[in-house]
């Protein structure tokens, strides 16, 4: 379906969705890449326990503390 199609099936509220390929969709800077970090014993657990209170794995809260801290602490633009 070309983008055209696609817009107009949108404009008049149809579901256009099952002629997208969602296989390799990603978010643009958003690609991963693993790094090794190494951490204290103490910060581990405290880590763990953290992740356990959540329900989350110690990576997500990682993840979500790293994001919370640039964000605050990275100008905009």
């Amino acid at each position: 379906m070309k983008a055209d199609e696609f817009d107009d099936k949108f404009d008049r509220g149809e579901d256009g969705t099952g002629a997208l390929d969602v296989a390799k969709v990603h978010r643009l800077g958003e690609e991963q890449r693993r790094v090794n970090v190494d951490f204290p014993v103490w910060m581990i657990a405290a880590l763990d326990r953290e992740a356990r209170r959540l329900g989350v794995t110690r990576q997500s809260v990682i993840k979500v503390w790293l994001a919370e801290r640039l964000e605050h602490h990275t100008p905009a633009g």
